[in-house]
């Protein structure tokens, strides 16, 4: 019972804090918005392409505009040069797209120029939330996550590297979707690469960090550069990640019910349905149906510790007792699950966190085990091991007694920005493959 108050306790802390967050970020903006407003994306031309050539028949990572903005941080412009590119890349059916990156160099760099690969963890459902739009001014309540962030790329901005970030979920902002996060973040550095106005020196060498949903994308970057980007993936000396999503449904049966974590359900589904065109409507009931409905904006942080106990069941129809059962469900979820894209080609970091407890996700379900509240170390084990299998150079480690945010995302920043520093000092990298545990299977969902 005193365990029960405990956790109860931690939800309604971290309830107050997103109140409080709230209201903070309703202030800022409240106080800056005499001033001009950036145009959002969907009404911005720059984020339109306009040319004459098709799309389908130009190459994945050609920069078709570019401009020059401030880096701003809460909407105030600070004196650090940005380049924003937008570029052709790829959708998750193989479609053609364009997204924007944006491309942050240090006032003064010495020796070889070094480039770091950053993935955001904005995870939301609106491109309004997107880094480039926050990095060019912008201001939203999800897009408060991206200048947050500004905390983590300083260091190694301070050091003299050039920061590469992407709005990874592409401008339809398809959450979740990891093959087409894999591919935005690899055009990206295409279009870094061959960009006049970043002007990086042929010999570049990048390193790709991402923590959460910026793990998602440094991941699928990762194990999809050899065959979908060779160019880049010579350039690729190392990842690092923590709080990995390997197998999106099974994190969604670990989250099912939890405190502060299960309403990321129906944004999950959303964006995953949203990027394969599918629609999971018909399988809901009206209570879910309204979620999706209401939904189809929200950031992260318009739903977490918002739905305490929310499920599957709760929100589908009762002759779809679990996702499982549908077969475009299964498809989907068998597509995105980690390892299934390629073998990365560079060392790898990975850090996980197993205190989810402490945030009311419980870690004794069968077949799941511990995780951080969201993501489960078994699915991230069995992924590390298979790699090391591969003969990827692997560092894994896990973090009891932490969750997923911020604890062990405050240990992963100083491991990351040490074992990046390494690689680029070209030292070996470490590598601890032969005692990582044992995890979960990653078989694929059978068809319904």
């Amino acid at each position: 019972m005193s365990e029960t108050k405990n956790v109860g306790r931690r939800w309604r802390a971290v309830a107050r804090q997103r109140v409080a967050l709230v209201a903070a970020s309703l202030t800022i903006i409240g106080a800056t918005s005499s001033a001009e407003a950036r145009v959002p994306p969907g009404q911005d031309p720059f984020y339109q392409y306009t040319g004459s050539t098709p799309l389908a028949d130009i190459n994945p990572g050609t920069v078709l505009k570019t401009r020059t903005v401030p880096y701003h941080v809460l909407g105030f412009p600070l004196p650090i040069k940005t380049t924003q590119l937008l570029y052709r890349s790829t959708g998750q059916l193989g479609q053609p797209t364009v997204n924007v990156t944006s491309v942050i160099q240090p006032a003064l760099s010495i020796g070889p120029q070094k480039l770091i690969s950053y993935q955001s963890f904005y995870d939301s459902l609106s491109p309004n939330d997107e880094p480039s739009y926050a990095i060019s001014g912008g201001l939203t309540l999800g897009g408060l996550i991206p200048n947050i962030e500004t905390v983590l790329i300083a260091p190694f901005l301070l050091q003299g590297y050039s920061i590469v970030i992407s709005d990874t979920e592409g401008q339809q902002a398809d959450l979740v979707d990891g093959r087409e996060y894999g591919m935005n973040t690899l055009d990206s550095l295409r279009a870094t690469f061959n960009s006049p106005a970043v002007g990086l020196a042929g010999n570049t060498k990048v390193v790709l960090v991402g923590y959460s949903g910026g793990a998602i994308a440094t991941e699928w970057a990762a194990e999809l550069a050899p065959s979908y980007a060779p160019d880049v993936d010579r350039r690729i000396i190392g990842s690092s990640m923590g709080g990995v999503l390997v197998d999106p449904a099974r994190n969604l049966r670990y989250i099912n019910g939890s405190l502060v974590w299960a309403g990321i359900i129906p944004p999950a589904l959303i964006g995953i349905s949203r990027a394969f065109n599918v629609d999971l409507t018909p399988y809901l009931n009206d209570h879910g149906k309204a979620l999706f409905g209401q939904m189809q904006k929200d950031s992260l942080l318009n739903v977490l510790a918002q739905y305490p106990g929310l499920t599957w069941a709760s929100i589908a129809k009762p002759e779809y007792p679990t996702p499982e059962q549908i077969p475009a469900y299964a498809k989907m979820m068998n597509d995105l699950t980690m390892g299934t894209g390629g073998t990365p080609s560079a060392p790898m970091l990975i850090q996980q966190g197993t205190g989810g407890d402490l945030v009311g996700t419980p870690g004794n379900q069968p077949g799941i085990g511990a995780g951080d509240g969201v993501m489960i170390a078994g699915d991230v084990r069995t992924l590390a091991r298979d790699y090391c299998s591969r003969g990827v150079k692997v560092q894994y480690g896990e973090t009891p007694l932490l969750s997923h945010t911020p604890d062990a995302l405050l240990v992963w920043i100083p491991e990351t920005l040490l074992w990046v520093n390494a690689r680029f000092a070209d030292l070996t990298a470490p590598q601890n493959c032969g005692q990582i545990p044992v995890g979960n299977s990653l078989a694929s969902i059978p068809a319904p």
